[in-house]
């Protein structure tokens, strides 16, 4: 045996947050999350399964990495297929890693596509958010377009993301403002689960997070933007309170991504129609009209540097390239 299949997946960045698991082997969430997949980042990955092999090797940017929670991945595949033969990953993120812009949504999509498919498996797209989600939980919506809502279920078959909008025919965008593209100092893994563990205002969060779902599909179905917005914004600064309650404290937060929010606010003041989001990093995403992006790069190159600010318009699904 000796089949070799390509996928690309893109990153998406969640209007309504993932941050924390009931159960963390299967990566069942403690909420629904809502997200908006995007065309420029994502990550290219070829599996190819052969049975001369003696073990799994991984290749990320052409290094090879021991990362066992690829190799585990791979385990779930050969599982799923009922084959017991190892396989080279080669992937490459055309998005920087660990540095809070869904590299691993777009990196586990993809190696869910392309290992399902070339060891055999005809998976529909369901069960392949499924798959994805096992290595990370953000994944499970990087299989979808557009706009995708990930339904947090009870077990692994009720786990999965479906889609809202596909095909976003509206005008809504991202800027990525890249404050810092190295890997972060507290993964979103551990990050996530020590606010769980120790912030006292973890289930409140959760709480209020089901009704900002039903409010941002309000606004989505009605395209309204400015509240699309004003719910995404105060969802992720809600997410990032669990952070700065837990004991002990943390945050995401650098002085440049305060200056970059308080930017945000600035030209909201001026009028113009944008908000942030912020995942677990420092780089802030900036929701906002494709009409109004040239006069906010405008405004935002003297501070950031233009090469620092990726525009990012909605973006496919996974497929098989």
């Amino acid at each position: 045996m000796k089949n070799k299949v390509s996928a690309r997946a893109h990153t998406n960045i969640a209007l309504i947050k993932y941050w924390g698991k009931q159960d963390p082997d299967l990566i069942i969430p403690y909420n629904n999350s809502l997200s908006l997949t995007l065309e420029h980042f994502y990550t290219d990955t070829t599996v190819t399964f052969d049975d001369t092999l003696s073990e799994d090797t991984f290749f990320l940017n052409d290094q090879r990495i021991n990362d066992k929670k690829v190799f585990h991945f791979l385990d779930l595949v050969r599982e799923k297929a009922q084959k017991n033969v190892f396989a080279k990953v080669e992937s490459t993120n055309h998005v920087p890693t660990s540095a809070g812009l869904a590299s691993s949504a777009s990196a586990y999509a993809a190696l869910a596509l392309a290992a399902s498919s070339a060891i055999g498996l005809q998976l529909t797209k369901r069960e392949l958010s499924r798959l994805a989600r096992r290595g990370s939980g953000s994944a499970s919506r990087s299989i979808f377009g557009g706009l995708v809502e990930w339904e947090k279920g009870h077990n692994d078959e009720d786990s999965f993301a479906i889609p809202i909008e596909e095909n976003v025919t509206w005008d809504i965008q991202m800027i990525a403002i890249m404050i810092n593209s190295h890997e972060k100092e507290i993964d979103s893994r551990s990050g996530m689960q020590h606010s769980v563990d120790t912030s006292p205002f973890y289930h409140d969060w959760v709480k209020t997070t089901e009704q900002d779902l039903i409010n941002m599909k309000d606004a989505i179905s009605k395209r309204d933007l400015a509240k699309v917005g004003q719910i995404a914004e105060n969802n992720a600064m809600k997410m990032h309170a669990t952070t700065l309650s837990a004991n002990p404290s943390f945050t995401y937060f650098n002085p440049d991504s305060i200056r970059a929010m308080d930017a945000v606010k600035s030209l909201r003041k001026s009028g113009i129609t944008c908000y942030f989001t912020m995942d677990a990093g420092p780089n802030v995403k900036i929701i906002c009209s494709k009409a109004e992006t040239p006069y906010i790069l405008n405004k935002l190159s003297p501070l950031f540097g233009a090469d620092n600010l990726l525009v990012a318009k909605p973006g496919p699904g996974a497929t098989i390239i």
